[in-house]
């Protein structure tokens, strides 16, 4: 099952800055990754390539195993009242990937505010070849209110490393992602 993955780590995974034609994280900045193999269901029947449906899902896969890995996985969270919302991806699809094709998910926290984070994501053939890469923005929300609120330091701490943890940047304007 996918939710039991082993991370890889990084010194293993393939060169991010020469695969994602954008700047990839600085070495400092703490990377989760995993491997995965496309299956026949993640295809799209009339062009049997992966279907977009499938990439925004190993985008969701890639955060909820980052979380999970970090000791702030979507239950832990839920737990405490609060759950992770997502409000914006943007994708960039940048080459096909086929049935029993493996991939690496490549996941990392690129900046933090009080309630949200901006989390990119790269999806890579082993070679390094970008499939595609995401940012998503994802809210911190209080389930009993359903407004967003502080993202805890400790969990914020285990998702960067503690990288942003001590002073999390703040949030951006709105034109920004």
């Amino acid at each position: 099952m996918r939710d039991l993955l082993p991370p890889i780590a990084r010194h293993a995974l393939p060169p991010l800055s020469e695969s994602l034609g954008a700047p990839a994280p600085d070495a400092a900045t703490p990377i989760f990754a995993v491997a995965i193999t496309v299956s026949p269901d993640e295809t799209s029947a009339l062009v049997p390539h992966a279907n977009n449906i499938a990439i925004l899902g190993w985008v969701d896969l890639a955060a909820s195993l980052h979380g999970a890995h970090a000791g702030a996985s979507r239950e832990e969270v839920a737990h405490g009242g609060c759950m992770w919302f997502v409000a914006r991806h943007e994708i960039d699809y940048l080459a096909e990937a086929f049935a029993g094709d493996p991939l690496v998910l490549a996941t990392w926290v690129e900046r933090a505010g009080r309630t949200s984070l901006v989390r990119a994501t790269a999806i890579l053939r082993p070679d390094g070849t970008a499939v595609a890469r995401a940012r998503s923005r994802w809210a911190f929300v209080d389930l009993a209110t359903r407004r967003p609120t502080a993202i805890p330091s400790d969990v914020l701490a285990r998702l960067t490393g503690g990288a942003s943890a001590a002073a999390p940047k703040k949030n951006p304007v709105r034109s920004e992602f």
